[in-house]
């Protein structure tokens, strides 16, 4: 040791008789910079309760719980952060990620209590001092972001390649994009919960990453046995919730489930999902209609060993599917892969039967353990104008069957659709193409009560129909069809600018100082789909409940008053495929749960 080192030490005693300087208050004079990092706050408004923010912290330090207040919604999960401040190192990365933006933190870094308790709470709901202070950290702008705001563009056909040609206009992702546009999910599951079929959406998409689409299919079968129909014409509820598109644009979700499907030849599909070797229970369930509700029904039922006969009334099955969607947004070759591998569980479809004709729904139930019914909505609705009862005026749903069977369709220069839903948009750019193929041009008009920022019909349906030649012109009220020499003229219509009166109903009020008249001599009605009940006799109508709308009451399993028939799909609730899906599979269910307790209550012998 030197001698520096003994004596330095005692250098300090030349400050013992300076006068020692005392700050009162240190913290208090002295605040955290503009952006330092202190406790949280949050606009419970604007959050979600994603849980991104519990998800990225690594300390465990938060915890989504539910807040009085705060409902779960469709894209709210209801629940908020809870920060531990025993466990937070104040990294920052719960701002960073959240996808809304509501969580901050300020620069307030004092917080003196003596209860440890209470250095667990939740920004936002429990009242601190901080929670008006401006400083802090927040997520920089611009272009500071953990994932990409904007979705993979899918490509499709050009306006120019399809307009005269049913050929399927999506081209569907590649490896590489597929792979870039899964890289965007958060995991934050809100898609799941607001899905109809509650599929594991996060999970298939995560295997899209991990490049294991093998897992990424045994995934959709769990809850979706249609994954090639679903993912081109799911009306994916999932995307409008999305946290991603608080401030970007949603997950490609549907897109992400079809890359899924399309990667999977159907020759390996059997070995995929391991389903070689059912066994049979020795039960036979019915199942009238071969939609989606139905088909599903089938497959979950034959996954429990039940024996399933499809009774269909037209030459293939797929329902509205097949017979409602128009070839270019859904190949019948994918319809098939789907049936297919349904088929090979050895469900058994007897096409070109119709129950209540070539069978009686009575003798279903006689021969069968139990009966679903999925019969869709095959028929139109009329206007019921003046004019309406012409043999030029057609319904959508005829004509788009009729196009999918093969046969010739009416066809004129000029045509007016009357309907503002995704099957008038099928119907209008259908016609247009055929229009293309025997005139040269599209010569077509589509009306609808609803404005253009209230039509049912998807936006992307209207902007194509555009671009396909079609002319949309919603927000008129069609009044009469002229008639003259028994030929179709044209459409009167007044701008309509209410749909619904004070009390919620459906009142359309019409300004008649508005008027127009659109030229055309051939007219489609598209304003809705209505149900074909004629298989129940009267007898069996007396022992069910039918509400005001003419639907058939069920409960929670889609079991109806008559114990052993199960309905389903757009008869019940929809209309939409994936809607269809998933009452089908809670029906199939139901059913077994129905044939479980009747087992038990039968007597030994």
């Amino acid at each position: 040791m030197s001698l520096k080192d003994t004596f330095s030490p005692f250098s300090a005693w030349r400050k013992v008789f300076e006068k020692p300087v005392t700050i009162k208050d240190p913290i208090s004079e002295r605040p955290g910079a503009d952006r330092y990092r202190g406790f949280h706050k949050n606009d419970i408004t604007s959050c979600i309760g994603c849980g991104t923010c519990e998800t990225i912290c690594e300390n465990e330090a938060i915890d989504m719980v539910p807040v009085e207040g705060v409902e779960t919604k469709d894209g709210d999960s209801g629940l908020r952060p809870r920060v531990d401040y025993g466990r937070c190192c104040w990294c920052g990365l719960c701002v960073d990620i959240c996808t809304t933006g509501s969580l901050s933190l300020t620069n307030a870094y004092t917080w003196v209590e003596e209860d440890p308790e209470k250095y667990r709470y939740t920004p936002g709901v429990d009242e601190k001092p901080w929670d008006n202070e401006e400083k802090g950290w927040k997520k920089p702008e611009p272009n500071y972001e953990f994932y990409n705001l904007n979705r993979v563009t899918m490509e499709h056909l050009h306006p120019e390649e399809r307009s005269d040609s049913f050929v399927e206009m999506v081209k569907g992702y590649s490896k590489e994009q597929a792979e870039k546009e899964a890289d965007r999910c958060v995991e934050c599951g809100i898609c799941t919960a607001t899905c109809p079929a509650h599929m594991g959406i996060p999970e298939y998409i995560k295997a899209i990453r991990n490049d294991d689409l093998e897992e990424g299919l045994r995934i959709l079968y769990d809850t979706n046995p249609l994954p090639e129909i679903c993912g081109r014409i799911c009306t994916h509820k999932c995307e409008t919730v999305c946290t991603l598109g608080q401030r970007g644009e949603a997950l490609s979700i549907r897109w992400l489930k079809r890359y899924i499907a399309d990667q999977n030849p159907s020759e390996k599909y059997k070995k995929i999902l391991n389903s070689g070797f059912l066994k049979k229970n020795g039960k036979k369930i019915a199942i009238i209609g071969s939609g989606p509700s139905g088909l599903s029904a089938a497959h979950y039922l034959a996954l429990m060993g039940y024996t399933c006969t499809i009774f269909e009334k037209l030459a293939k099955a797929g329902g509205m599917m097949r017979f409602g969607i128009p070839e270019y947004r859904l190949p019948y070759d994918q319809i098939d892969k789907d049936i297919s591998y349904i088929e090979s569980l050895g469900v058994d479809i007897k096409y070109n039967t119709t129950v209540g004709v070539d069978i009686t729904l009575e003798e279903l139930g006689e021969k069968h353990d139990a009966v679903f019914s999925g019969t869709g909505l095959h028929l139109g609705r009329s206007t019921r104008i003046e004019g309406s009862d012409h043999k030029n005026v057609y319904q959508s749903i005829d004509l788009l069957r009729d196009i999918t069977l093969g046969k010739e369709v009416p066809l004129t220069e000029d045509i007016i659709v009357i309907g503002g839903g995704n099957v008038a948009m099928d119907i209008t750019r259908s016609l247009a193409r055929l229009q293309k193929q025997k005139y040269g041009k599209a010569g077509i008009i589509a009306t609808s009560l609803e404005t253009e920022d209230k039509m049912p019909a998807d936006r992307e349906e209207v902007l194509e129909a555009r671009e396909e030649d079609a002319t949309v012109n919603p927000g008129w009220a069609p009044q009469r069809i002229e008639i003259e020499n028994d030929k179709i003229k044209g459409l009167h219509v007044a701008q309509c600018y209410s749909l619904f009166d004070d009390e919620g109903k459906f009142n359309p009020q019409c300004n008649m100082d508005n008027l127009q008249f659109f030229e055309g001599s051939m007219v489609v009605e598209s304003i809705g789909q209505g149900m074909d009940l004629s298989y129940l006799s009267e007898d069996l109508k007396h022992e069910l409940e039918i509400d005001k709308r003419g639907r058939i009451k069920v409960n929670e399993n889609f079991q109806s008053g008559l114990p052993w028939l199960f309905l389903g799909g757009d008869i019940i609730q929809g209309p939409d495929v994936i809607h269809g899906i998933a009452n089908g599979h809670k029906a199939a269910k139901g059913i077994d749960e129905f044939l479980f307790e009747k087992q038990k209550d039968t007597p030994k012998t």
